[in-house]
């Protein structure tokens, strides 16, 4: 397991952009890489995934188009760049790391299937 720290939330208005960063404080290169958010009063859900070697990739539809997720095993960092920003993407963002991509990146994104979360980035979005 790693610990994970997120960065880049803030306050943006519609159609702007924001880049979260995830870092890790140990080695992510054999990992399983994701974003879930989450909005007051509703279940968690993950929107992105990247498999280890970045050669395979999640992006849930109300995304995709919009954000890109990326990972630097170098620098130990899991990127997510959020471009045409919504007041529906308002949210607390979270990385994740986990042992296998497996069905997650079929979309099937399981709160259990990962076992390292970070504390999360608060992304807010105005009309």
């Amino acid at each position: 397991q790693v610990q994970l720290v997120e960065s880049g939330g803030g306050s943006v208005q519609a159609g702007g952009s924001l880049s979260l960063s995830c870092s890790a404080s140990g080695y992510i290169y054999s990992y399983c890489m994701g974003w879930f958010r989450q909005v007051p009063g509703k279940e968690r859900e993950g929107i992105a995934v990247i498999e280890p070697a970045s050669r395979e990739s999640y992006l849930d539809d109300s995304i995709k188009g919009r954000f890109t997720v990326a990972r630097d095993n170098a620098k130990n960092i899991l990127y997510l760049q959020m471009n045409s920003l919504k007041p529906e993407d308002s949210a607390m963002y979270y990385c994740v790391a986990g042992y296998l991509c497996g069905r997650a990146l079929a979309g099937d994104m399981r709160n259990t299937d990962w076992h390292s979360w970070g504390q999360g980035t608060q992304v807010s979005v105005s009309s």
